[in-house]
């Protein structure tokens, strides 16, 4: 049985490992060790839970990947994603005069006209001191170091954080996506969604306390 839910699943390893292909590590390693998580998932997932196998699974290989690059000591950032990072740098500061808050993943995407996931890898980036024994100017090819363990978390999290989500029904998703997404008011998500403020304040109390069960 164990066998046949690890060979239904690797496709959720696949989907791991591409997150961090042409990062200093080959993607047959990378692939061996979300292996490793996903069968360590299976054996030790709880159906009792009420979860998809996926939610538990993903912190799992992506955790078996983050010691696979804690181990090699660095993560690779391309200079194609550094520049990236400055043009976020450049629209989240016009947006920001111009709205009064800061650009969600979403909007930058839209204004770049780049994918949403590449954008959050950016912003990753950005984040972090980097090394000062490479230089890139005069060549697209040669990669800077950062440090790995952040960045893996924060991935982690993120998609552990979307597995949860989906657990959710359309209304609920709807009021998450409008308050923490699109960082709309409570009474600004009740006239979308045709509720009143306090029923939208209640709901949200209980996703969230849903969403903090699952994830803890």
């Amino acid at each position: 049985m164990n066998d046949k839910m690890v060979e239904d699943n690797l496709a959720l390893v696949h989907a791991c490992c591409k997150r961090f292909r042409n990062r200093g590590i080959e993607y047959e390693e990378l692939y061996s060790a979300g292996c490793m998580g996903l069968v360590k998932a299976v054996n030790r997932f709880n159906p009792d839970l009420k979860l998809q196998l996926s939610t538990y699974a993903v912190p799992v290989i992506l955790g078996e990947i983050k010691r696979l690059f804690r181990d090699g000591g660095t993560v690779k950032v391309s200079r194609s994603l550094k520049e990236l990072s400055l043009k976020i740098n450049s629209e989240t500061k016009k947006f920001t005069e111009q709205h009064d808050r800061t650009p969600t993943v979403e909007e930058l995407s839209k204004i770049l006209g780049e994918p949403e996931e590449k954008i959050a890898d950016a912003i990753n980036s950005a984040r972090y001191p980097l090394s000062l024994t490479n230089s890139y100017e005069d060549d697209d090819n040669r990669q800077i170091d950062l440090p790995a363990d952040d960045i893996m978390e924060k991935l982690t999290e993120k998609l552990a954080l979307n597995e949860v989500l989906k657990l959710l029904n359309r209304e609920d998703k709807k009021i998450i996506e409008l308050r923490y997404f699109k960082y709309q008011t409570q009474c600004e998500t009740a006239k979308a969604l045709n509720m009143t403020q306090v029923q939208v304040s209640r709901r949200e109390k209980k996703i969230l306390l849903f969403l903090r069960e699952k994830l803890a």
